[in-house]
């Protein structure tokens, strides 16, 4: 029996293939995949804009200390809501890690799990990010609803969802980075 050119091929693709559920190989080429399909999110129009009215929500921080949302109350904020667990924000997290580079200290960044602790440090040493973790209270009430994860938002200083976005998104571009500016000033 002759093993012909389409035959290997055809054995490499499968083999390819299969790698991307059976290998570490697989993992990392789910990532880059999300994150090669991940653009950056819609504006929403001016008039479309829903409003945080109630800024009372009870959160912790990444040594686990209690704060309170209402310091947040007047500024631009990012929230984002991620699990470790989840492939898509894995991908979209290091677009936040560059997002939040570029404007710690001037936006407030809140960037919501409600896993466990020592896994969320685990994986954050791991995928070098250094951003900070907040912690989500299940159950307690909260300025936002609580989304499936990966899903984001970005309020201007007046409390206003500039942002609302389910799923994974560019975080690290020209369009998100203009707009930031642009709030900022205002």
């Amino acid at each position: 029996m002759k093993i012909t050119k389409k035959t290997i091929l055809n054995i490499l693709l499968f083999a390819f293939i299969l790698s991307f559920f059976v290998t570490p190989l697989g993992d990392y080429s789910k990532v880059l995949l999300n994150k090669v399909f991940s653009f950056s999110p819609a504006i929403t129009d001016e008039e479309n804009r829903n409003k945080i009215t109630d800024y009372d929500w009870r959160l912790k921080d990444e040594n686990w200390d209690f704060f309170n949302f209402k310091q947040s109350k007047g500024k631009v904020v990012f929230i984002n809501f991620w699990a470790s667990w989840v492939l898509p924000c894995e991908a979209e997290l290091q677009s936040i890690q560059k997002f939040y580079d570029a404007y710690k200290g001037d936006v407030d960044f809140y960037i919501i799990t409600n896993e466990e602790r020592e896994p969320v440090e685990a994986f954050m040493k791991q995928q070098n990010l250094t951003f900070p973790v907040t912690y989500l209270f299940i159950g307690e009430k909260a300025a936002i609803p609580y989304l499936k994860a990966p899903s984001s938002y970005l309020i201007d200083k007046e409390g206003n969802i500039v942002i609302h976005k389910k799923g994974i998104a560019d975080w690290d571009n020209t369009k998100i980075f203009n707009l930031v500016d642009k709030l900022l000033t205002k």
